[in-house]
This record gives C-alpha cells, sequence and structure tokens, in this order.
C-alpha cells in the first residue's frame, strides 16, 4: 500500500470534521444567547482560529500598504487546510438553519433555551481546563466579569423582534457596521453576535436578508465583518498570547454571565428576564443535561483528536 494513503485519508477525515465544527458554529451564531466562539472553545479550536484569523488581516494589512512581500509572508502563516473548510461550514449552517432555528426558537422556546443554557455551562468547564495555571486570582477574574455581564444583559428587558425595536427598511451601510460589530462578539465566547444584532436593532434584517437571499445586502454585512475582524483579531491574538490565563479567565466569566439570556423561563431567549421554572421543567433539565455531557465529551473527543493530528505532523516533518 503506498504510504501517503493513510496521510490523505487522515487530512480528508481532519478537512471534514473542520467543516463540521464551522457547521456547529454557524448554528451558533444564528442564535441571540449563544456564540459561535464558545462552539469554537468546546471544539478546542479557538486559539487556531484567532491566529489565522489574525494572519490573514494582517495579509491585508500590509496588501493595502503596497508591501507585497510581506503580503505573502503572512499569506502563507495562514492555515487554509483549517480556515476554508471552517468558513464553508459556518456559511452552509447560517444558508441552511436560519429558517428552521427562526422557528424552534418560536414554536419551542424553552426547551432551546434549556439546550443552549446546558452547552454554555459545559463550555465553562471546558475551558476551565484550558488555563496552564489555574490560581484564586483568574477566579475572582471569572466571577468579577460573569457578574458584570449578567447584570450589564439584564439592561435590556427583552432580546427578540417583538420586545426591542427592528430597524425598517435599513441603509446599506446599516449592514456594514452590524456586521463590523457583531463579528467581535460572534468569535468571543459567551457574547452572541446575534444578540448584538438585536440590541442594534438588525437582527430581524440581517435575518431576512439571509432568508431572501438579499445579496447587496448580505455582500455589504460580510465586508463589514471582514474589517471588524481583521482589526480585532490583531488584539485578541496579541492578548492570547502575552496573558493567556487572564484573557482564558475572562472569556469564562462571559460565557457564565451570559447565563442570563439562556435561562429558559418565562420566554427562553427572547428576554433577559429571570423568573422560576414554569412549564416542561423535566424536559427542560433533561435537555440541558444532555447538551452539557454531550459538550464536555466531545470536547475531549476533539481535544485527543487534536493532539494526534499533531502528533502525526510532527512525525511527518
Amino acid at each position: 500500500m503506498d504510504r501517503s494513503e493513510p496521510t490523505l485519508i487522515r487530512m480528508l477525515l481532519t478537512v471534514f470534521l473542520t467543516a463540521v465544527r464551522g457547521f456547529a458554529m454557524g448554528a451558533a451564531d444564528i442564535v441571540p444567547g449563544v456564540s459561535g466562539g464558545t462552539i469554537a472553545l468546546i471544539f478546542g479550536i479557538y486559539e487556531r482560529l484567532v491566529s489565522s484569523v489574525r494572519a490573514g488581516s494582517s495579509a491585508l494589512g500590509n496588501l493595502v500598504k503596497g508591501d507585497m512581500s510581506g503580503f505573502k509572508e503572512w499569506m502563507r502563516r495562514v492555515d487554509w487546510l483549517f480556515i476554508i473548510p471552517l468558513g464553508v461550514g459556518i456559511l452552509v449552517a447560517i444558508i441552511a438553519l436560519a429558517p428552521p432555528i427562526e422557528h424552534l426558537l418560536e414554536d419551542e422556546a424553552v426547551l432551546m433555551a434549556a439546550v443552549f443554557l446546558g452547552l454554555v455551562a459545559g463550555s465553562v468547564v471546558v475551558a476551565w481546563r484550558l488555563l496552564k495555571e489555574p490560581t484564586a486570582q483568574h477566579l475572582l477574574i471569572i466571577v468579577g466579569v460573569g457578574a458584570a455581564a449578567f447584570i450589564l444583559l439584564g439592561l435590556r428587558g427583552g432580546t427578540s423582534e417583538v420586545t426591542v425595536t427592528q430597524v425598517a427598511d435599513p441603509s446599506l451601510w446599516a449592514f456594514f457596521v452590524a456586521g463590523a460589530i457583531a463579528i467581535c462578539a460572534m468569535i468571543l465566547p459567551g457574547i452572541s453576535g446575534s444578540f448584538l444584532l438585536v440590541v442594534l436593532g438588525m437582527y430581524g434584517p440581517v435575518l431576512s436578508a439571509v432568508t431572501d437571499r438579499n445579496l447587496s445586502a448580505l455582500v455589504v454585512f460580510m465586508i463589514g465583518a471582514v474589517i471588524g475582524l481583521a482589526l480585532f483579531s490583531q488584539i485578541l491574538d496579541r492578548a492570547l498570547h502575552r496573558h493567556h490565563d487572564i484573557v482564558i479567565a475572562s472569556l469564562i466569566g462571559l460565557m457564565a454571565g451570559s447565563v442570563r439570556v439562556l435561562w429558559p423561563w418565562p420566554f427562553g431567549v427572547d428576554s433577559t428576564e429571570l423568573g422560576a421554572p414554569d412549564g416542561q421543567i423535566l424536559a427542560s433539565v433533561i435537555a440541558a443535561l444532555i447538551a452539557f455531557v454531550a459538550v464536555v465529551v466531545i470536547a475531549g473527543a476533539a481535544q485527543r483528536l487534536e493532539a494526534s493530528e499533531e502528533s502525526a505532523s510532527a512525525e511527518a516533518t
């Protein structure tokens, strides 16, 4: 047997699994209150994602300045075998799942919120394991950031189209601004880009643009997202390299604080109002527990896969 065959099979499997991870991130980004960054943390690809995005933004910066040698150098640093299938998975999820998720959030709001709550709770456990040297200081950061996020999210009584006025027939520049702001949240665990779109009054228009295939609005939104991500990724990548554990602790706090949006009662993710459990209690608890266990198990499998890939890569070189 040709020795290259196992390597090719492993590469194809890696590409497929990366696309699946992207699909999960895209599905999360559609939902107000759930972050694609959280999913990236679950799968153990968060830092790899930020690093690749930062390399791509540096390449674009050099291209704008006319520095072709710098542009080529940074382009070589982009992990294309990772970023392309991940991006394809995200795009496919957004196009395919926007309509059904929109309906599920309306018809099964409590159960959906319970599932998301379990996902985020599991993500907190997974993210804690990413701390290289956890200390009491990191625990204080988690509590402080989590409390601040919890309080700030509660300043809005609701997060849905019904309770937050949506912009009617927005201009294209509004899609650009919305893309630039929302993408920064989409890459941060615990902060939902969709939630920010709701607060900006742009969640309805953007979701309609996806379902109606409004290409001009979507292209402008994506341009804004690319520019916003290019600027924000530089800051985040440096912070992760210089203050890794502090950044991770802050992200854990953001995820914990986002529970304010995901508490199932009284209106699921449609409101930041907190209420006592009322209706579908057993089903919601079971759904949350299943989601929690799934996250922990999948994260462990994903991290083992990453370690296996790194080991195979090291042996190949």
